[in-house]
């Protein structure tokens, strides 16, 4: 059941989005969702997530994670809070599941311990089933053990390599993408082989950026995909840099990131049991690793290693890093350093080429990227975005040689051995060992870079 308006309590920033089925009106003063409008399902890639038989909770959890997202990107933080306030109405087959105190608790404590936010959702009745997809045959081996989100990215590629050594054919690949090329590489009659579903803004457009409902999207897929195909784990592809550093160091006025952290996945296997009533485990096997100290086994390990350069890691919009025409990876932001330094790391190359700033080592900002690109390009905004991307990677190295750290350090520990039954003590070791290595594969880093690299004139605790 939905909670007394949240609106009335605060004056944080306030959305109302009423999810409604196509010749429903929406409730007044609330941002309408339709259905077909601004989540559109894909019939043909509806069916790979039901080849074992329809299951309409499947679908509701689906368009639970599309407007969510929609919600999320819909309602601009202010400069001030980072808090907001989100309520929605979703139509659901069964809303005595979904109302279930159980599974709803499960769902706000998820949501509003990822997003930063405070959630309420109220689920009604659909007017009108929908529709089961045809079924197909699908390509899904005998014991499905794991499976593992997958994309483009660095860590998507080698830890999926790694652990498809284990496991073999008992992984099943997950496609988080929702275009088509998303499914490439894969069978064509094989399960999972992109997101069901696109969504389009419910107001003219996309106002914030910030997207940490993306954690509930792909953990739930993942979940899903889990649960159809009986597998009792979900591997998350993330190095300890991914998992744990957006939460150890935070940017300004933000919200702690967990999208990928032991105590958010342990929500969602909350969420997936009470709703589901599967249980799924989400295993970060390279938690206590770099991506370097990844990259560099799955290069020794797995055939055709040298299948990471064909990933991709830059977090901006192909229009705003586009050389010649030509996509690129900028270069610049948080996730292309950490992938940049892996690579150092790992004794590996990759063309400059492949990036906007081909040339860290310049002693100007502008004069790193690569001549053709339009200087009107590299404004303000864009410096600023790559400063936060190279102060994250240098606090995060100067955590553990700082006493004024070692109160986080401590808390951090005391959580992440709860939520993997794990003693403290171990945890505290791991987690050292962790931060010690990015500390010299940053520091290594900056050093080939040189004294007069820009990025070593932004980085205070890894100067030469």
């Amino acid at each position: 059941m939905s909670s007394p308006s949240l609106k009335s309590v605060s004056k944080v920033p306030h959305i109302g989005i009423d999810v409604v089925e196509r010749g429903t009106r929406s409730r007044s003063s609330w941002l309408r969702c339709g259905i077909g409008d601004n989540v559109e399902f894909s019939t043909a890639r509806l069916e790979t997530y039901c080849f074992a038989g329809w299951e309409p909770v499947v679908y509701d959890a689906l368009l639970v994670a599309a407007a969510v997202e929609i919600a999320d990107r819909s309602l601009r933080r202010s400069g001030l809070k980072w808090e907001r306030e989100i309520e929605m109405r979703v139509p659901v087959h069964d809303p005595d599941r979904w109302n279930d105190p159980r599974v709803s608790e499960a769902l706000l404590e998820a949501l509003d311990f990822l997003t930063g936010d405070r959630w309420s959702i109220a689920f009604v009745k659909r007017r009108a089933p929908v529709a089961p997809p045809v079924q197909g045959r699908f390509h899904l081996p005998e014991g499905v053990s794991a499976v593992i989100p997958f994309s483009d990215g660095l860590d998507s590629r080698i830890v999926a390599g790694l652990m498809a050594l284990e496991l073999g054919e008992g992984l099943i690949r997950v496609r988080l993408g929702s275009k088509t090329a998303d499914a490439q590489g894969l069978p064509r009659r094989h399960p999972f082989t992109s997101v069901p579903y696109r969504v389009r803004p419910a107001g003219r457009d996309f106002v914030e950026s910030s997207a940490r409902s993306r954690g509930l999207k792909f953990a739930l897929i993942s979940g899903l995909a889990a649960y159809l195909s009986k597998a009792a784990s979900v591997i998350v592809p993330e190095s300890g840099q991914g998992a744990l550093g957006p939460a150890l160091v935070t940017v300004g006025q933000a919200y702690e990131d967990y999208r990928s952290h032991p105590l958010f996945t342990k929500r969602m296997e909350t969420l997936l049991a009470a709703l589901l009533g599967h249980q799924v485990r989400f295993q970060i096997p390279r938690l206590w690793y770099t991506k370097g100290e990844t990259l560099s086994q799955f290069v020794k390990a797995c055939d055709g290693g040298g299948a990471w350069q064909n990933t991709w890691s830059c977090w901006q919009q192909t229009r705003q890093v586009s050389v010649d025409s030509r996509k690129r990876q900028c270069g610049i932001c948080a996730a292309c350093m950490l992938r940049r330094m892996s690579v150092h790391a790992a004794g590996l190359s990759e063309l400059l080429q492949i990036y906007v700033w081909e040339n860290l080592s310049a002693a100007d900002f502008e004069a790193g990227a690569a001549a053709s690109f339009p200087r009107k390009k590299i404004t303000g905004k864009l410096r600023q975005y790559a400063i936060a991307g190279a102060l994250h990677l240098d606090h995060l190295a100067a955590l553990r040689s700082s006493p004024a750290n070692r109160r986080t350090l401590t808390l951090a520990a005391f959580q992440l051995s709860r939520s993997l039954t794990m003693p403290e003590a171990e945890v505290g070791k791991k987690l050292d060992r962790l931060l010690a290595r990015h500390e010299t594969e940053w520091r290594e880093f900056m050093q080939s870079l040189g004294r007069n690299s820009f990025v070593s004139h932004w980085a205070i605790e890894a100067a030469i």
